[in-house]
């Protein structure tokens, strides 16, 4: 057991009072987690993922150990010293005890299966309370759930973006066997993230489309908290500009020997390759070790870092003919290398060029736009989309908020107890701002989804949603419970990434 940040306090400051603020007559409230519009173009829905973390991390670990597990004296001594410190109150702390005597968190989640592609304005999970004294929990977690929840998700969209491109091109090439793509996108946005629990989110979510990462600690909480076996990703030997700079200018071939002969005499070694002057590498350096580099078994990568990437890769034309960055780093790898073309087909006549142990890795400012459009150049100059492979960055990962896909957690309905005559009633709420332009305007009632029937036309073969005011067509629905007190579902991550990967 380690103690940590009592979970009571993983809330916004105006958590705090809303026990207070319901109706006195509340039971229930129901709540939602909804990707609600896009700011990326031509998406139309998101990668639903990070809730079997959250509820083990947070909800059971968190919980279990800072809150339920440790003597009530001590977490009211601490709750009433926190409050007062922060808000100059003394709280009331009834509640409080109420929750910690339980023993677990009292409320059901309902959620689509992770890996899913949720199309916009359609909810992801719904969540209720269980006991009628803790109406104030489902919206009292938000702060907490949002937290962890919109960055992987959004994150194993990006990736799934990327990973279409690629499949797109490589179909388009005529390549036929697609399982290079699992490598060809590879998380390098570790360092740009903001922290470790946002590395490691974001990087479970590339992993989802790709085996190829950097982030380490994704690989370790991908077999914590989805039973991952550590194979779910893995990087190659890279050099780094120390080792570089490390060998000096002068000594720059014999830095590239040393490791091509010596330390990686087989498999793949990646060199960064433009830390005085890449073109001196391809022109100059790699041709005067071709023996050697075609000699081993095993792929040398070279990695240039700086500038744009589709000019630097495949060629500047505004250049001169004198100047090698004109023809770009494809064209000057394949003529140090050599190449090997694969035949055309009827289909997509005409060869492409696989450049002989030798390849491309770029990370410094990729976009799917980029990407795109360098697969596409290097197409139509002859050569196999397989010869590049495309650090994601954190410009990729780290560009983003929980506004890029407008997810919001929002309570869409209530139980009343009105008393012995009228009994319980539940009724639709719902927020609809004159000032907004319709984006915020959140379902009404029960949100329930299901996916479209073949004669339903817009949403055949879709998710789609329905406001419901009977709880039970949760349990009807494609919903599952994943959550009642405890985990219900314990997914594998292969199966998630499988959900992921049968989209791309």
């Amino acid at each position: 057991m380690t103690y940590d940040i009592n979970p009571i306090f993983l809330i916004d400051f105006y958590k705090f009072g809303h026990v207070d603020q319901y109706p006195k007559n509340i039971t229930k409230v129901w709540v939602n987690f909804t990707p609600r519009s896009t700011r990326v173009e031509g998406e139309t829905g998101v990668v639903f993922f990070g809730l079997q973390r959250f509820i083990k991390k947070v909800l059971l670990e968190q919980f279990n150990d800072n809150f339920f597990f440790r003597p009530w004296e001590m977490i009211e001594r601490e709750y009433i010293h926190v409050i007062q410190k922060t808000l100059g109150v003394t709280p009331r702390t009834d509640h409080i005890k109420q929750l910690h005597d339980y023993g677990k968190l009292p409320i059901k989640i309902y959620a689509v299966p992770e890996g899913t592609y949720v199309p916009l304005g359609v909810p992801a999970l719904v969540l209720v309370n269980t006991e009628d004294w803790a109406f104030w929990i489902p919206n009292y977690l938000e702060t907490m759930m949002s937290n962890n929840l919109w960055l992987p998700s959004t994150s194993a969209s990006t990736a799934l973006r990327y990973r279409k491109i690629f499949t797109k091109a490589a179909k388009d090439a005529g390549e036929t066997d697609l399982s290079f793509i699992d490598w060809q996108g590879h998380d390098f946005s570790y360092r740009g993230l903001g922290g470790l629990d946002a590395a490691v989110m974001s990087g479970m979510g590339h992993l989802l489309s790709f085996n190829g990462t950097d982030t380490l600690p994704a690989i370790l909480e991908a077999q914590m908290y989805y039973n991952a076996d550590l194979s779910v990703g893995g990087s190659v030997p890279a050099t780094e500009h120390s080792v570089m700079c490390a060998g000096s200018k002068d000594g720059e071939r014999e830095t590239f020997r040393h490791l091509i002969e010596d330390v990686y005499k087989t498999g793949i070694v990646s060199i960064v390759s433009d830390t005085w002057d890449l073109w001196k590498v391809l022109t100059e350096i790699i041709p005067s070790l071709k023996d050697s580099i075609l000699a081993r078994d095993g792929k040398v990568v070279i990695r240039p870092d700086s500038g744009d990437p589709v000019k630097i890769l495949t060629g500047d034309i505004t250049k001169e003919y004198t100047d090698p960055a004109r023809f770009g780093a494809l064209k000057l790898l394949f003529r140090a290398l050599g190449g090997t073309s694969r035949p055309g087909s009827k289909e997509r006549p005409g060869s492409l060029i696989h450049i002989n142990k030798g390849g491309l890795i770029y990370g410094d400012s990729i976009t799917p736009e980029r990407a795109d459009q360098i697969l596409l150049n290097a197409r139509m100059q002859g050569f196999s989309p397989y010869n590049f492979v495309f650090g994601i960055g954190s410009y990729t990962y780290q560009y983003v908020t929980r506004d890029t896909y407008n997810f919001a957690f929002k309570a869409t309905a209530i139980e009343r107890f009105e008393g012995l005559r009228k009994g319980r009633v539940i009724e639709a709420i719902f927020k609809d701002p004159i000032t907004d332009n319709a984006h915020k305007k959140s379902h009404r009632g029960i949100p329930v989804v299901y996916l479209g029937r073949v004669e339903q036309g817009d949403v055949a073969g879709k998710l789609y949603v329905e406001e419901s005011l009977d709880p039970a067509d949760l349990d009807r629905s494609e919903f599952r419970k994943v959550f009642d007190g405890d985990l219900l579902i314990d997914e594998n991550f292969e199966v998630i990434r499988k959900r992921v990967r049968d989209q791309a």
